[in-house]
């Protein structure tokens, strides 16, 4: 059990908006941005808490028409993503997995969609070719969530799907596929049947060229939630209530919203 007091190492460290970090972690899975009267593109339930005065707007709305025709260009992703705007110091987390910022220089870094928690508006947002996979173009900062620390690679490499989180400034990667698994009896079978694995040891992405692979130290996937739902538990106000992204079934969409098509693609 904690303990609380004012000697040191007598219990866990409590912020303020004073002693919080500006633009960087708080621990291992908690980072803090810090808003300064300019604006951050948010993925909806990312952000845990924050002080000060700030303004959440979804993607869509006429005011904010100019900033997104500049650095918002995924309308499949619309609907899952806010801006913040205003000043003051905001906390994102995602279910208790690791967060890190990077910084792009001119660069171009294709993430995927999940992995993604904000950006700063100096970087522009496209949809990747590749699905569920979002790209990052420009110079600026934006905070990303792994399973587990994120292990960078220079090609040719091959990775685990399950481990891929992104790649920079190199081609999008091909499917390879074992050789003595598609000839041996488990990749008969798997033909005839339809069932089987996907690890890593029978199928791969593989990357060619210049550039840097960045894998998670997990094979695990980070599952993929309704970011706007209500949660279901006792206690939460509108727990109960039905409609993805937190909408009743009569509720109209904004502009650019596309319900959850995204998801039943895999996006």
């Amino acid at each position: 059990m904690s303990t609380y007091g004012t000697a040191p190492g007598a219990g866990p460290a409590v912020y303020d908006p004073v002693t919080l970090p500006s633009d960087d972690n708080v621990d291992p899975y908690t980072f803090c941005v810090e808003l300064k009267g300019n604006q951050w593109f948010l993925q909806k339930g990312k952000m845990i808490a924050y002080y000060g005065s700030v303004e959440f707007n979804g993607i869509g709305h006429g005011r904010l028409d100019r900033l997104v025709r500049t650095s918002f260009h995924s309308p499949l992703h619309a609907s899952d993503w806010v801006v913040a705007e205003g000043s003051g110091k905001m906390l994102l987390a995602d279910r208790a997995f690791d967060v890190n910022a990077y910084d792009l220089d001119e660069g171009n870094l294709t993430i995927r969609s999940g992995n993604l928690l904000a950006f700063q508006p100096s970087l522009s947002l496209k949809q990747s070719i590749v699905p569920g996979f979002l790209t990052l173009i420009g110079t600026g900062k934006f905070v990303a969530a792994s399973n587990g620390p994120v292990v960078f690679m220079e090609p040719p490499v091959r990775v685990d799907p399950q481990a891929l989180v992104g790649w920079a400034d190199c081609p999008s990667p091909c499917h390879h596929y074992d050789h003595g698994y598609m000839t041996g009896v488990m990749g008969g079978l798997r033909a005839l049947t339809g069932l089987g694995g996907t690890s890593g040891e029978e199928h791969q992405f593989e990357f060619v060229g210049a550039g840097t692979v960045l894998m998670q130290s997990s094979e695990e996937l980070m599952p993929e939630l309704d970011t706007g739902a209500t949660p279901q538990q006792a206690g939460v106000p509108g727990a109960g209530m039905s409609g993805g992204h937190g909408q009743g079934p009569g509720t109209p969409r904004l502009p650019g919203q596309l319900g959850d098509l995204q998801r039943r693609f895999g996006l």
